[in-house]
């Protein structure tokens, strides 16, 4: 068996109908079985979701509580790029072990990781470094420089459709010349069509027309390699994404009501309490959880803050959170109300109007992002699974992200232990 696991970052319940209309995706969606409601884990964020994907794990489990890492006074902060920070066993992990021959195309959080064939999803993030080498460094190097050689031409940085391009065409000399047993790969152009373009944009729509594309020329160079039969697809989403126009600074807030101190630069000296966002939801971290005053003081001033400027549909104490899989470190966590998300800036506005016109041209503004509860109303992703060992016609009602990996891991005869999901059965012959 040859199994693929594509993820088309950012694909929705509400695209399901649209892409079942289209020919390749109507093709395998016809003969395949499926659920259109899966929902994801908190916080709704790439790295968290990806990472659940192949563990069975919420976010306090695996480790990935966040796409970056909890670095103050650094403008970009490094994400959770490398294995080293899951901290428990992927199917693959499980696949390798077995002898497997496992690809990886800029799926996240496999820098350095015993993949073989692998493009780790990392990038330059100090002003010394090249591109091409982190990359290569951090991923397999020989298999690296001949897709550079080959395909490197289709880039244009991370921008979008070009990077996808890239791993698209680096997938099918993949399939062709490697035929490895395991291959995971990443596409994120319909997720950056949508932060800069917004939810129901044309070019989101685009963006599933080209997916549907690449998912056509897929299934054709499996064909033409006589392994159609032997394998199996598994097509997902990570998360949906909502429409916003309004960033929280909570930085800004706490700063003013000092629970963080800053120099005449701006840099933060120290704090007591600071927000770390993701996006639609952001985490509050304290310098000591059991300092019973600051958090209830804390608690105070966050029921202020809303009422002020009822820009929250929740504040989820420590606990919450956990119940929910998310950062069991944190003190609490905040769920922004729709058309509102977080920002981690210091200076500014507490709440801002974006400036369309800023939006692609100035960093984190956006017309769409995710990050939110995954529980927010017509928010949910969607798993549809196709080939070897997997039945036709089963339509599952609901599910959840953390049941994935597990059933991903059984088809392929293997068990990933003390997961928080389950095995869905019923896809599986």
């Amino acid at each position: 068996m040859y199994l693929f696991v594509i993820s088309f970052d950012g694909l929705s319940t509400l695209d399901f109908d649209y892409i079942s209309s289209l020919k390749n995706f109507n093709s395998i969606i016809s003969n395949s079985s499926y659920c259109k409601k899966v929902y994801s884990v908190y916080p709704t964020l790439t790295y968290p979701a990806h990472t659940t994907i192949v563990t069975g794990k919420y976010p306090k489990n695996h480790g990935i509580v966040n796409n970056t890492q909890f670095q103050p006074n650094r403008q970009s902060p490094d994400w959770y790029w490398h294995r080293k920070h899951i901290k428990c066993e992927t199917f693959y992990d499980l696949a390798i072990k077995d002898g497997k021959k496992v690809a990886a195309l800029l799926w996240p959080v496999t820098a350095k990781s015993k993949i073989q064939y692998n493009v780790p999803e990392i990038f330059a993030n100090r002003r010394w470094q090249n591109q091409i080498m982190v990359s290569i460094l951090n991923g397999s190097v020989n298999y690296q420089y001949k897709l550079n050689r080959l395909f490197g031409h289709l880039r244009k940085g991370i921008k979008q459709p070009y990077l996808d391009n890239f791993t698209h065409q680096s997938l099918l000399y993949t399939i062709k010349n490697i035929r490895p047993d395991i291959t995971l790969v990443h596409y994120t152009d319909l997720d950056s069509m949508r932060h800069y373009n917004g939810f129901d944009s044309v070019q989101a729509k685009d963006a599933l027309n080209r997916h549907d594309k690449r998912l056509g020329e897929i299934i054709s160079t499996l064909k033409e390699c006589g392994i159609y039969e032997e394998s199996t697809l598994i097509l997902l989403g990570d998360h949906s994404s909502l429409d916003e126009s309004k960033i929280i600074n909570m930085n800004v807030y706490l700063e003013e009501k000092g629970f963080i101190d800053v120099d005449e630069t701006g840099r933060i000296i120290s704090y007591e309490a600071i927000s770390k966002n993701c996006d639609g939801s952001t985490y509050i971290y304290v310098k000591n959880n059991n300092d019973e005053e600051l958090i209830n003081k804390l608690k105070i001033a966050l029921k202020n803050f809303n009422e002020k400027y009822e820009c929250l549909d929740a504040i989820y104490t420590k606990n919450e959170a956990s119940e929910f899989g998310a950062d069991s470190q944190c003190a609490f966590m905040l769920e922004a109300k729709k058309d509102y998300y977080f920002l981690d800036n210091l200076t500014g506005e507490i709440i801002e109007e974006i400036n369309l016109e800023d939006v692609g041209q100035v960093p984190h503004l956006t017309k769409a992002t995710h990050g939110y509860s995954p529980f927010k109303d017509d928010y949910t992703t969607v798993f549809i699974a196709h080939g070897k060992g997997i039945k036709k016609g089963e339509v599952i009602d609901e599910m959840r992200l953390i049941d994935e990996g597990p059933t991903i891991a059984r088809l392929l005869g293997y068990e990933l232990k003390n997961v928080d999901g389950k095995v869905i059965t019923e896809l599986l012959i």
